[in-house]
């Protein structure tokens, strides 16, 4: 859908045709930056070698599309778009694009580089027809710090290029523990990808996240405490709206389960209690040869390499919690491996401020464009730029919402959290902005939101209230008003008090409880697991 924001940059892209239509050069740049405008949203994936990119990928599209081999196209940026029909394309650093055949083996995609070295392809642009790249572009990189230096540097020039802005709008950081080069990244991918606006425009993806606990069946509880503890981390809570727990190899084979897997499971879910126990007491274990199961070790080795002793164990709990067919299965493990968490992430941060993200990124390229090369005209196109800074909401809010995670509004600490959450830091649905839950009513949200609006109306008006805290309020001010306004009937203009008395606390939405935050956050969801399942999600019995 488009948006005013859109439209007016985009008008400014087609004045900037018009005045640079003798340069080649700045065709090119303004024809992608046209595209940007136009296509949907580009979400790069990234992280250090082995983090598991392109195991996600594949769990987030339901297909087996990226190639998870150390071969020559792990080595290259990936582009995966959506196409009617199957499509993929080699993009040389130097001569025409072509077309490679499309091959799947075991229903894989293979991307097969054949004479072409790695080293001379600029990218690779794959078309798929899935319904889950209508709204986004899904980016694969290289591994960051890998042990060669030229794969690193093609993600890290595709990703925080030098000398312009980057390529992606947003980006899945995943980790396995956190580094201090991974705080580098994220700081530099912030300060490349942000533009003049600034924001923080990534999320950080806790990957493997079932090897923390050591596979046992509470992993994804352990995995999830690190998580928030990784939250609240200085460095990271500035650079990443959220960390984000994910078994990405459960989630990748979940999604593509077959019926001859569903079948060995119930095979192992049926045994008995201390036989099962006794074969998945590790992964060595596990695949050993044995009389405890009619299972043979080659089918043993199959089911661990796709789901990983985790996996293992928590299928055949579920099924005997009552998942009584494949695609029952294949649901609930998907929901246990925290890929449900990640996509509900995506959508509230980065899907619904599309339009923002992307024009953020075109105008800072824009700028750069005018910069590098003035002529007589630039200066009517860099006054539009600057009006759309000046007058865009949504661009507010994303500068505001870097400030807010860096530490750096003018408020009390119970203040900056709530105008945080107005400007859309849990999300921009307005139950969300509000500080209420999904199920509010209409009039209950309405209530709220005239709350909010006298409250913060008042603090702006303060006479004591300095000049950086009133330009806060004021953008809190607008984003609770068009929050209201969602609303019927329309929230009326609340009144100001005669006299303001300044520091006061603003009303706060009550604080969840330890145990409330505990099990919303939590990913073992409630599957009616058996009674000796529960128990070893507190014990360490498979150890």
């Amino acid at each position: 859908m488009r948006t005013p924001i859109l439209d007016d940059a985009a008008a400014l892209v087609r004045d900037a045709f018009e005045l640079y239509a003798d340069d080649p050069a700045a065709l090119e740049v303004l024809s992608d930056l046209d595209r940007r405008l136009r296509e949907p949203l580009r979400l790069a994936v990234a992280g250090m070698v082995k983090a598991g990119k392109s195991t996600l990928l594949n769990a987030m599209l339901g297909e087996q599309l990226a190639p998870t081999d150390a071969g020559e196209c792990t080595r290259v940026v990936t582009w995966y778009r959506y196409s009617a029909t199957p499509m993929v394309t080699i993009h040389p650093h130097s001569g025409p694009a072509r077309r490679m055949a499309i091959r799947r083996e075991d229903g894989r995609l293979v991307l097969d580089l054949g004479d072409t070295p790695a080293e001379e392809v600029a990218w690779i642009d794959v078309g798929w027809p899935s319904t889950g790249l209508r709204s986004l572009i899904l980016i694969d990189t290289p591994g960051i710090a890998s042990l060669s230096r030229d794969v690193s540097a093609r993600s890290t020039s595709f990703l925080v290029p030098d000398t312009e802005p980057s390529s992606a709008d947003a980006i899945v950081y995943l980790m396995r523990h956190l580094h201090a080069s991974d705080v580098k990244f994220l700081e530099s991918f912030r300060d490349t990808a942000a533009g003049g606006s600034q924001t923080v425009n990534a999320v950080a993806v806790l990957s493997r996240a079932d090897e923390i606990g050591s596979g046992r069946i509470d992993s994804m509880l352990s995995a999830g405490k690190v998580a928030r503890r990784y939250e609240r981390d200085g460095e990271l809570n500035s650079l990443t709206l959220g960390v984000v727990p994910v078994a990405g190899l459960l989630a990748e084979s979940a999604r593509t389960l077959r019926e001859d897997e569903f079948a060995s499971f119930r095979e192992l879910a049926h045994l008995e209690r201390q036989s099962r126990e006794r074969l998945m007491v590790s992964a060595d274990r596990f695949v050993r040869p044995t009389e405890l199961t009619a299972l043979s070790v080659e089918v043993r080795r199959r089911l661990l390499a796709r789901f990983g002793i985790f996996g293992v164990r928590l299928a055949a709990a579920l099924i005997r919690g009552g998942a009584t067919d494949s695609s029952q299965l294949s649901e609930r493990l998907v929901e246990q491996s925290g890929l449900n968490d990640l996509q509900q992430f995506i959508r509230l941060q980065f899907r619904s401020r599309a339009g923002a993200l992307k024009v953020r990124g075109v105008l800072d390229a824009l700028q750069r464009l005018l910069r590098d090369k003035p002529r007589p005209g630039t200066d009517a196109i860099a006054g539009g730029i600057e009006r759309i800074y000046a007058t865009a909401h949504t661009l507010r809010e994303l500068s505001l919402l870097s400030r807010a995670r860096a530490g750096e509004l003018p408020l009390s600490p119970a203040d900056a959290d709530a105008a945080e959450r107005i400007i859309g830091g849990a999300g921009t649905s307005t139950s969300a902005r509000l500080g209420l839950p999904d199920t509010a009513s209409t009039a209950e949200q309405r209530e709220r939101a005239e709350e909010l609006l006298a409250t913060w109306r008042t603090l702006s008006q303060s006479p004591l209230a300095e000049r950086a805290t009133v330009d806060v309020a004021r953008t809190v001010i607008r984003s609770l008003e068009e929050a209201a306004s969602e609303l019927v009937p329309a929230v009326p203009a609340a009144g100001s008090p005669d006299v303001v008395l300044a520091g006061g606390p603003l009303q706060r939405i009550p604080e969840r409880s330890e145990q409330q935050s505990e099990q919303r956050e939590s990913p073992l969801r409630q599957q009616n697991l058996p009674d000796e399942w529960a128990v070893l999600a507190h014990r360490d019995d498979l150890q």
